[in-house]
């Protein structure tokens, strides 16, 4: 594997990205997929997006006159990968998508059961040809059980997994996360797997497959509420912003601006909240006094918690239990959390270009890399097929093959350097 530009045999700079000269192929939809790859292209992969000639669904996810015409979704899991359009219902454009998948160090899919075996790009016809090829499939339901061809969004894995029935106030109904967390972590989830198979890749030249569902990740990070339900045998209720077994424990208080949270479920840390609210004695209180009774009294607990902290402002609460060693935060608006000085410090957010002529700034790695910084240039939301001819010209295609590909409907895109 070497870094666009290398030489056969040189290593990439030691500055450069941690996966420099690591191709990835991807034929991905919405967010589960492209996140994951998304993730490899931020750690400097080469990620070439196979799309039909609709393009990637996620490209009209949500797309209206106040987003501009652009798609939140496809803007935050595609910056920085090359678009290629290829018309796999044709057999000429099912052999290019073949071959740019076998040119691959990582194809990663999450097409629908089934697709990617109809056209001869499944792993174990891939890895017939290229053994040391590390292959990627993500489904909602998994790939073994009876709901193998179903198709999954986040929202059923959130609805099948347990986390909708934990979810909620207590007593109501039934509530989602505010964001797809199962789309978004079976990205992650998924990235570790390749980064894994990569390592061993570049160590023994063994390929890998490498199979995850949306409802597989949903479950595990439920980890700690699955061993609390295999200790009582109960179900967990759903208990708003509490937490069932300890208090407090982001419990939500009311200010003179908007709420905070606080943390103080461990009996040395209860005793630092009394004392920050100048009831030291508190800690004393037959009702308050372990964190069984604080569970037990809960609505008392609120009750004075309210009363003590709710003539503060947010950051007046969070100075006063900060100096005090208690854990609270301030709920952020997104306004707010973009004027933080910690996000700021953070580097979280970069700057990308649209595709549209306009930048914004979306969150990126949630890491730094010293010795390979995440700060490189304004990466760019591909356009659809932005980059065939370039990708084609690579895979050793003339300008007449790509011009006739093109003329007849195989391929589709911009012409190189466009």
């Amino acid at each position: 594997m070497k870094a666009a530009g290398v030489k056969p045999g040189q290593a990439p700079a030691q500055d450069a990205p941690p996966l420099a000269g690591v191709k990835v192929v991807e034929f991905g939809q919405f967010i589960a997929g492209p996140g994951a790859t998304q993730i490899l292209a931020d750690l400097g992969a080469d990620v070439i997006k196979i799309e039909s000639p609709n393009g990637d669904n996620g490209r009209r996810f949500g797309v209206s006159e106040a987003t501009g015409g652009r798609s939140g979704l496809f803007m935050a899991y595609n910056r920085g990968k090359r678009s290629v359009v290829v018309d796999m219902r044709q057999p000429q454009g099912l052999a290019i998508a073949r071959e740019l998948a076998l040119q691959a160090d990582v194809v990663v899919q999450n097409a629908r059961a089934g697709v990617m075996q109809s056209l001869g790009l499944d792993a174990r016809t891939l890895r017939q040809a290229k053994p040391g090829l590390v292959y990627v499939s993500i489904s909602g339901f998994g790939t073994q059980g009876p709901s193998r061809e179903r198709p999954g969004l986040d929202i059923a894995a959130q609805a099948e997994s347990g986390m909708m029935s934990i979810t909620g106030e207590r007593g109501g109904t039934p509530l989602k996360a505010g964001f797809p967390v199962a789309d978004a972590s079976t990205a992650n989830a998924t990235a570790n797997a390749i980064l894994a198979a990569l390592y061993r890749q570049a160590r023994t030249g063994q390929g890998e497959t490498i199979e995850t569902s949306l409802l597989a990740v949903a479950i595990s990070m439920q980890a700690q509420i699955w061993a609390e339900y295999q200790c009582t045998g109960r179900q967990p209720p759903r208990s708003g912003n509490a937490q069932p077994l300890v208090a407090p424990a982001a419990d939500l208080i009311t200010v003179q601006d908007g709420h905070v949270v606080i943390s103080a479920y461990l009996d040395e840390h209860w005793r630092r909240l009394c004392k920050a609210i100048g009831q030291p004695e508190l800690a004393g209180n037959p009702l308050f006094a372990t964190n069984n009774d604080r569970v037990r009294n809960r609505a008392a607990l609120m009750a004075v918690l309210g009363q003590a902290l709710g003539g503060l402002t947010g950051e007046q609460a969070r100075e006063l239990l900060e100096r005090h060693g208690v854990v609270v935060g301030v709920v952020r608006s997104y306004e707010q959390v973009l004027a933080s000085a910690d996000v700021q410090a953070s580097g979280v957010f970069q700057t990308v270009d649209d595709g549209q002529g306009a930048t914004l700034q979306l969150p990126g790695l949630p890491f730094g890399l010293a010795d390979a910084s995440r700060r490189g240039p304004v990466r760019s939301v591909p356009r659809l097929g932005q980059h065939t001819a370039e990708v084609l010209a690579q895979a050793g295609y003339g300008d007449a093959d790509i011009a006739r590909l093109q003329d007849s409907g195989v391929v589709r895109g911009e012409p190189a350097g466009a």
